[in-house]
């Protein structure tokens, strides 16, 4: 009892190793898929629980309560990520997204017909369209087989 107390005592906040070393239900962030980069898990406040470990492969709880299969040799750091707040800041003006290097949006449908293909037309504009005109709603996309 002892020793496994010892074992779960070595691990900390930040704690980066593979996710067969790691104990159960632990808290975890900033996961990789096998390979080296971390891609998954990643936002501000966010976290994933690892619920199982079999032979080769584990199960992991995301934050959209979607359950992945990971391979077991994959990478995770224990803890949440910080800054848990960072959807709830209020910009407040202009200025300070310019300050940020970004730069104003200008919706398409406020725009000439020439400079976007929503653009034109009083109360709304047009409908929906790809970047070469054709229409993005109500246009059948499957392809029915003869």
């Amino acid at each position: 009892m002892l020793a496994c107390q010892q074992k779960i005592n070595d691990f900390y906040l930040g704690y980066r190793s593979q996710i067969s070393k790691l104990p159960f239900c632990f808290l975890i962030s900033n996961l990789s898929k096998g390979s080296g980069f971390s891609s998954l898990v990643r936002s501000a406040g966010t976290f994933a629980q690892l619920i199982q470990k079999k032979n080769n492969f584990c199960k992991v709880r995301l934050p959209s309560n979607q359950v992945i299969i990971l391979p077991i040799s994959s990478y995770a750091t224990i803890g949440i990520n910080s800054n848990i707040q960072a959807n709830q800041v209020v910009i407040g003006k202009a200025g300070r997204n310019r300050l940020k290097n970004i730069r104003p949006t200008v919706r398409g449908i406020a725009m000439n017909p020439v400079d976007h293909p929503h653009g034109g037309r009083s109360n709304g504009g047009g409908h929906p369209k790809t970047p070469w005109g054709i229409n993005t709603r109500g246009k059948k996309t499957k392809k029915v087989k003869k």
